[in-house]
């Protein structure tokens, strides 16, 4: 089949806490907020449930960043949050600077044994080099991962760019298509 959610946009949002909903109490699953436009509710990850639950009070004006989906099926739009910041007077004329990054490319390395026989170290160092000479090594992440069940064609090396994924490509492919990725973002 297919998701049923389809990613719409980023968002970013200020407003007044009004409190937290659940189905359960002390099961909270929403916050709501308070916009010019009127309140909204916005779904809160579970690891962020229990840190906020205990550190936000009704009233207080905070920072949301999140990401709305549609509901294919049935035409409504889910906010989910995936960083809330509370906001005193003198932050919120700074508000552009606590946004997080842009999302990052990231690069996964498989660091099994069949990998590492065939060429792995070589691989993950010849990497790191040539994104450091690029300039580029702080502007993505590399992340070891188990087997990506590719052995026959190892060492494997996965690039992610947004949704995208490149397979099997050597560092300095690699590296330019980081550079154009990046160079679209900006």
């Amino acid at each position: 089949m297919g998701d049923k959610f389809l990613t719409l946009s980023e968002f970013n949002l200020e407003g007044d806490f009004l409190g937290f909903i659940g189905n359960k109490p002390k099961k909270i699953k929403y916050l709501s907020l308070a916009i010019p436009s009127g309140d909204v509710l916005i779904k809160l990850p579970k690891k962020l449930r229990t840190a906020l639950s205990s550190s936000l009070e009704i009233g207080e004006r905070i920072n949301i960043y999140g990401v709305g989906k549609l509901n294919r099926y049935k035409g409504t739009i889910k906010l989910k949050a995936y960083q809330v910041t509370t906001l005193s007077d003198g932050l919120r004329s700074h508000l552009h600077e606590d946004l997080p990054p842009q999302p990052s490319a990231k690069i996964m390395v498989c660091q099994k044994s069949g990998c590492m026989k065939r060429g792995g170290k070589g691989l993950l160092s010849d990497l790191e080099q040539t994104l450091c000479d690029r300039g580029l090594l702080d502007k993505v992440t590399i992340e070891h991962t188990d087997c990506q069940k590719r052995c026959s064609s190892a060492p494997n090396c996965v690039l992610m760019l947004g949704k995208k994924k490149y397979k099997k490509n050597c560092p300095e492919a690699i590296a330019s298509l980081l550079e154009q990725y990046l160079t679209q973002l900006y």
